[in-house]
């Protein structure tokens, strides 16, 4: 199967952190059982609706639930830990679970940390010119790109150079992301100047994951690692970031050719007008993260419905609504093989979040069940 599943352990409205786990716990054997290749977790934190701000332990729990899928991070933001931190705790996990755990590695928390510094220069960062003259979307071979989202915006809400505090020990600085994935990697192979154990010669795949063409994406083609690219968070810029990591890519002992794998946000029904139902909240949600205040608890369909939209709202969530594969099986399972044309995907990452679990469940289901039919 080259369908894989990004969870971020979503809170529900008038529900708990408790259950939010406990659901991914069960999300985690249905997806076993369903045929999807592996189930990664995701990193966030300061948000009331996310549940996964500790994936290597959330990692732990889905592995021990499960028998064969792979399990791992979509992504650790190593700007917030250290190297060695990073490969003991999953190393643990890899002890325990070999051959199953993937060390999925991410540049936002770095990246967090330099919009943060350049917020505290400006009251209003200025938009870079090359984003200026990318403001109208295209339609590549049948793959909607948008305009790209100004990520700037987000430091205009006040909680979040406050929040940035938070994720480091007062001082500490970031090392440049090449560096700590050298030591990463030099950790696992037993050849830095300190042991991590666990973690030495633990047999994990590590992956880098990117929404950009930048650093991400040149530092896992240089090393010869395995790529993700974002299309559910940074739809504008897939094309450039798989583009880029291609013409970087090294053979390496962990690849010999590139491997990449895209995301995508996805809702499924037996009918495209209870797959919209179950769709609504997204873009309220969506709303929640771009104005920088952190994801909300999940609304109902009938919260979403209650909210009155204003066009700077609309604006703030087009490129993550407009770019939300949302129908029947067959609708989504066609437009995802757009998405793995188009970017020249080997996987595919996708993630679904309804108010209710099981209609999660099921679109899972639905989709596996259309992805595997000739």
């Amino acid at each position: 199967m080259t369908l894989s599943i990004l969870d971020l352990a979503p809170i529900k409205s008038g529900h708990t952190a408790a259950e939010a786990l406990h659901e991914t716990i069960d999300l985690a054997r249905q997806a076993e059982r369903f045929g999807y290749r592996r189930y990664w977790l995701a990193e966030h934190h300061f948000a009331r609706g996310v549940a996964s701000s500790a994936p290597a332990v959330l990692i732990g729990l889905v592995a021990a639930a499960t028998a064969t899928i792979r399990v791992g991070s979509g992504a650790v933001q190593l700007g917030h830990q250290t190297p060695l931190s990073v490969v003991e705790s999953f190393g643990v996990v890899d002890a325990l679970y070999p051959d199953r755990i993937d060390l999925g590695i991410g540049r936002s928390g770095q990246r967090r940390g330099e919009i943060a510094a350049a917020a505290a220069k400006s009251a209003e960062p200025a938009e870079p010119a090359e984003l200026a003259e990318k403001r109208s979307a295209q339609v590549v071979d049948g793959l909607l790109i948008p305009p790209p989202f100004d990520f700037a915006k987000l430091v205009k809400h006040p909680h979040f150079a406050h929040q940035a505090s938070f994720l480091q020990q007062p001082g500490a600085q970031t090392p440049d992301f090449a560096g700590q994935i050298d030591d990463v990697l030099a950790l696992l192979a037993g050849t830095h100047e300190v042991p991590a154990v666990p973690g030495e010669g633990a047999r994990l795949r590590v992956w880098i994951l990117g929404s950009s063409g930048g650093q991400s994406a040149q530092v896992a083609g240089e090393r010869g690692l395995p790529f993700a690219a974002n299309y559910h968070v940074s739809p504008s810029n897939v094309l450039e970031a798989v583009a880029a990591y291609r013409a970087a890519f090294k053979p390496s002992e962990a690849l010999a050719e590139p491997y990449v794998i895209v995301s995508a946000d996805v809702v499924v029904a037996d009918d495209e007008d209870r797959a919209r139902e179950l769709a609504k909240g997204y873009d309220l949600w969506v709303r929640s993260i771009r104005t920088g205040a952190g994801a909300m608890p999940y609304p109902t369909p009938a919260e979403a419905d209650a909210h009155v939209w204003t066009a700077e709202d609309l604006e703030l969530v087009k490129d993550r609504v407009d770019t939300r594969f949302v129908g029947t099986p067959e609708q989504v399972a066609g437009r995802l093989r757009v998405l793995r044309r188009v970017t020249g995907a080997d996987e595919l990452l996708v993630t679904t979040i309804t108010h209710d679990h099981q209609d999660r469940v099921r679109s899972y289901e639905l989709l596996a069940e259309a992805w595997n039919r000739p």
